[in-house]
């Protein structure tokens, strides 16, 4: 089973996104955990657009990087889904096979009204559902 963790920086949409679809289309080849620099709250506009997509996400919780690091959690591969200097910031897990970077607009800084803000926060599901099926593909 390969072991993936996606990281960004408050664990409040987009890695949790990414969690969810691996945990969704990786089935059991792979185990998905998400976390983020500083733990945040959960961001209800990723809430409601995963749930358009038939995944509850609402009763996640956020983690903390850097407690599972201290754990000696191991993965092999990390993907960082925030800006590449947020990336930087990421610890190096042990054993780690492969960092990796996709950069996605983060739903927490978007602005407009609430349906502005939900059309842009489905656009970046939309693309980190994407990204997570080409990984799968590339991983098997």
């Amino acid at each position: 089973m390969t072991k993936i963790l996606f990281l960004c920086i408050h664990n409040s949409a987009r890695s949790q996104m990414a969690e969810a679809y691996l945990k969704k289309i990786g089935g059991e080849k792979f185990q998905a955990e998400s976390a983020g620099l500083e733990a945040g709250k959960l961001n209800p506009l990723a809430v409601e657009v995963m749930k358009e997509d038939g995944i509850d996400i609402s009763s996640n919780t956020t983690k903390d990087v850097f407690d599972f690091f201290k754990e000696g959690r191991l993965y092999q591969y990390v993907v960082t889904v925030c800006d590449e200097a947020n990336s930087a910031r990421c610890p190096i897990f042990p054993g780690m096979h492969k960092k990796i970077n996709w950069s996605f607009a983060d739903p927490s800084q978007f602005v407009g009204t609430y349906e502005e803000k939900l059309q842009q926060t489905r656009e970046v599901r939309d693309k980190i559902k994407e990204a997570v099926l080409a990984l799968t593909k590339e991983l098997d």
